[in-house]
């Protein structure tokens, strides 16, 4: 049994084994636990054993069993009727809406309103796609303390407060629809493009999120911005295979062979972008539109810029976001050229929030790459270099860097 397999059952089972067991104990911290516990337990005894028939299964059990241990011995010391009556979970708990699914339903119980939306988005990325603080800290452009503590204090408050977990019923539904949006798509966009580690693209968290998402469609089939945010991952997901080569490298958008793109997918997400419009507008809307115009293009010239940059446009109506501007200015610098596009990001310079990430560097040495400013892209692509924590896209950043400046073709 080696260390790799290992690592991908915890990928994929954690966030399931966790959301069953917390559900059943109703105690997030000591589901934690008793997954770890769990984790553990498989790295003594599969290298004997050998790899479950289903691994997920083995897991849930093991860490069901150890909370229930637990509970029991707890129950035993003290507080006698209030730990054993945790044994049972409670009538009220059981599950009655359309869909039957504990993550989903771990979802809306950390996009419960009683939290700030800043932990409800942490806590989901900790909870359901199993991110660790360090990695939601660079997705959330915030530092790594801020985050455990935002973790720690919004389980303890669903513990102290008594927060169901449950899929709430349909009257609650709207005022968590938009956190539990946003964190299924910050799911699929770390999966989509990994913030730090060795590897481009987490499959499992793109998978996992799209899933997430038919089943809130199923949940909330007249919700626009749920139909929305489904086209918008399949635009993006039909592409998923060619944003590296062979070797792992990253493919621009530019450089992709697009007759290699997932039409089905594509084409499932021209019909759930129809569905959305039908259902009113939303800031998903119109990014799907924007992926929309990529997907559909058949080829790199053929991008309808306007139409990007008006999606861009629309998005910026419903709130004032540095990575929103930032896009736009790209689209920008394609439609009216790379001195417009830089101009737009003159006005970005010092952000705070863009400071933290490569992103902005990257982007400016691209546009003055392509204005022929190879002496100002060269020190911007530097700094990009500097503050990329995924390795695919250091060494990406480090062919264009190669590109325009073939002195630094082995820095």
């Amino acid at each position: 049994m080696d260390g790799d397999t290992l690592s991908r059952v915890f990928r994929d089972e954690s966030g399931r084994a966790l959301a069953t067991v917390a559900r059943m104990v109703g105690d997030l911290s000591l589901a934690e636990d008793a997954v770890q516990d769990a984790f553990a337990e498989a790295i003594r005894s599969w290298p004997d054993s050998g790899l479950p028939r289903n691994p997920g299964a083995w897991i849930t059990t093991v860490a069901r069993n150890r909370a229930l241990d637990r509970l029991r011995r707890e129950s035993l010391r003290g507080d006698k009727e209030h730990d054993a009556a945790r044994l049972v979970p409670p009538p009220d708990l059981e599950e009655v809406w359309p869909v039957r699914d504990d993550q989903l339903r771990l979802m809306f119980t950390c996009c419960h309103p009683a939290l700030s939306p800043e932990s409800q988005v942490a806590l989901t990325l900790r909870l359901v796609a199993g991110l660790r603080p360090a990695e939601i800290a660079r997705l959330l452009l915030a530092p790594e303390p801020t985050v455990s503590q935002r973790l720690t204090r919004a389980k303890s408050k669903i513990r102290t407060a008594g927060i169901p977990f449950r899929v709430p019923p349909d009257h609650l539904l709207p005022e968590r629809t938009p956190q539990v949006l946003a964190c299924i798509y910050l799911v699929f966009t770390e999966g989509y493009s990994a913030t730090a580690g060795d590897t481009a693209i987490r499959d499992e968290l793109c998978d996992e999120a799209l899933r997430l998402g038919r089943l809130l469609c199923e949940l909330m089939p007249d919700e626009g911005e749920a139909w929305a945010l489904m086209a918008l991952m399949l635009f993006h997901d039909s592409r998923r295979a060619q944003r590296t080569d062979d070797a792992g490298d990253l493919v621009s958008l530019e450089d992709q062979d697009r007759r290699r793109w997932d039409r089905t997918k594509i084409a499932e997400g021209v019909v759930c972008l129809r569905a959305a419009r039908r259902r009113g507008g939303g800031p998903y809307g119109a990014q799907a539109a924007i992926a929309s115009a990529h997907a559909t293009a058949p080829n790199w010239a053929a991008t309808d810029w306007d139409a990007v940059v008006a999606g861009y446009d629309e998005l910026g109506t419903y709130g004032d976001s540095p990575a929103v501007r930032l896009n736009r200015a790209v689209a920008v610098g394609f439609r009216d050229g790379p001195d417009a596009g830089l101009a737009e990001l003159d006005a970005l310079a010092g952000n705070p929030r863009l400071a933290r990430t490569h992103t902005l560097h990257a982007t400016r040495a691209d546009l003055l790459r392509r204005a022929g400013r190879t002496a100002e892209s060269t020190v911007e692509y530097r700094a990009a270099i500097g503050l990329a924590a995924n390795e695919p896209t250091r060494r990406f950043l480090a062919r264009r860097l190669a590109e325009v400046d073939p002195a630094n073709s082995a820095s």
